[in-house]
């Protein structure tokens, strides 16, 4: 067992390597000159459609919003605790510029997956939307075999990351806390996993839109407070964050020191983790939003990148660098990193600070369990069709148990790598439809010119 996890951390090394890295750079990069910093410009109008517009009476299975909550559900979590714990703790403060840098060119991205969801997504037996990946990349690149490749890494890729390893988180937390056993919390997780699953997009869409604005809510509060807290420590965290992105980060205390190198190739890649962008998972929930326009819910589901890593990822990196947590050790005499560095962020300040960061990954690791079950049925709608659905949703939840049971390390790293694998063949659809996406683009915002047009004309 030692030799298969070192086996699969060392491919899962390589996928994320450098030839992952800078195709997502290219691809954000190339998007946001063509779209002319798109990102920036709708930014304001994004959110306005996410909380505010309601296309009910459009074509599609759930509102902007209930899309935008499912997209989030699967990518709020975990990644966005630890996640940036983790590559602060190895890359040093500077990791947290460089997801930035990555959160900025993958809203572009994330931007031009939907356009293309919306585009080519497909009506299904049961009508209900079908879109993602798979469809644009035999519909509108004309090669099935890549959208075939792509839907079975992604179906794979969702047992793992979103499903074994966040029961797994919960089963550990709740035992931890509460010393339930894990084949407990098992148990329930299956039981109150099986009806919004079992009752499919609309059931995961009406839990989701509650439980992820609570959920994100609450950890933004209670970040937030532990930043404003160590309000003095405000001007040198971001100083520390960026020189440290362009100059490394010499070793204090604990913290062993780390290159330029580490710092960008863990900023980017935890930062497209976090966000998802590129990856070619949330467009599957964009695809079946009710949307008059591809470009309208195209800007909703860039909005997501924005929430999840310009801001949950950056209260979790500032709340580390604000605490002086960096370098230090626990009792043990291990230095701190990941989950046990950001509740040791939060502990500083609050009595019961890892308590209460526990609470909210529960929910957390819940939804994305939810979001990626969405994600993975669709995939292998599209490669065995409808009467697959319901076999995979039983599947699914048998292994929201096993999840909670097992030591999952050969489980985390075989699912990053099937993420990463999915995301080659993603990136390349997207990469030669860039034309597709800016003329739908020019459509939409002329569509947008004419309505802002006639508001001025009927309010004058």
């Amino acid at each position: 067992m030692a030799y298969l996890a070192e086996l699969i951390e060392s491919i899962n090394n390589i996928v994320w390597g450098p030839a992952l890295l800078i195709l997502m750079l290219t691809v954000g990069v190339l998007l946001t000159v063509r779209l002319r910093g798109l990102q920036v410009r709708h930014l304001l109008y994004a959110h306005k459609l996410a909380f505010v517009r309601d296309d009910g009476k459009t074509q599609g299975d759930i509102s902007h919003f209930q899309a935008l909550m499912t997209a989030l559900a699967a990518t709020i979590g975990i990644g966005s605790i630890t996640g940036v714990a983790t590559a602060i703790a190895i890359g040093g403060l500077g990791s947290l510029f460089w997801m930035w840098v990555a959160g900025f060119f993958g809203m572009a991205t994330k931007y031009a997956e939907a356009i293309l969801a919306i585009k080519y997504r497909e009506v299904d037996a049961n009508k209900q939307m079908c879109g993602g990946p798979m469809y644009y990349l035999e519909k509108g690149l004309g090669l099935k075999w890549l959208g075939v490749l792509f839907a079975i890494l992604a179906s794979i890729a969702a047992f793992g990351t979103g499903n074994m390893v966040q029961s797994n988180s919960v089963a550990i937390a709740v035992k931890e806390i509460f010393h339930i056993s894990p084949y407990i919390t098992g148990v329930i997780l299956v039981l109150i996993s099986a009806v919004p699953l079992l009752g499919g997009i609309q059931s995961i869409g009406k839990v989701v839109e509650v439980l992820v604005p609570l959920m994100a809510l609450f950890y933004f509060v209670i970040s937030l407070a532990v930043v404003v807290i160590n309000y003095a420590a405000i001007p040198k965290a971001f100083a520390l964050i960026l020189s440290s992105a362009f100059t490394g980060q010499a070793a204090t205390g604990g913290f062993v020191g780390s290159t330029v190198i580490l710092a960008i190739q863990l900023g980017i890649s935890r930062g497209v983790f976090s966000s998802e962008a590129g990856l070619g998972s949330s467009p599957i929930a964009a695809a079946a939003a009710k949307t008059d326009s591809p470009g309208r819910q195209a800007l909703v589901s860039m909005s997501s990148v924005f929430i999840t890593t310009g801001i949950v990822c950056t209260l979790t990196g500032l709340a580390i660098a604000t605490s002086g947590v960096l370098g230090t050790f626990d009792e043990s005499g291990k230095v701190l990193d990941g989950s046990r560095l950001t509740l040791a962020a939060f502990d500083s300040v609050f009595h019961y600070g890892g308590l209460m960061v526990t609470f909210a990954i529960i929910p957390f690791a819940y939804s994305t369990i939810l979001g990626w079950a969405y994600y993975g049925e669709k995939c292998v709608e599209y490669l065995f069709g409808i009467k697959a659905i319901t076999p995979y949703r039983i599947i699914y939840l048998l292994f929201i148990f096993i999840g909670a049971v097992l030591e999952l390390r050969v489980v985390w790293s075989f699912s990053n790598t099937m993420n990463g694998l999915m995301a080659f063949p993603n990136l390349v659809g997207i990469l030669f439809l860039t034309s597709i996406v800016v003329k739908e683009t020019k459509i939409f915002e002329a569509m947008l010119k004419k309505e802002r047009t006639m508001n001025i004309v009927n309010n004058s």
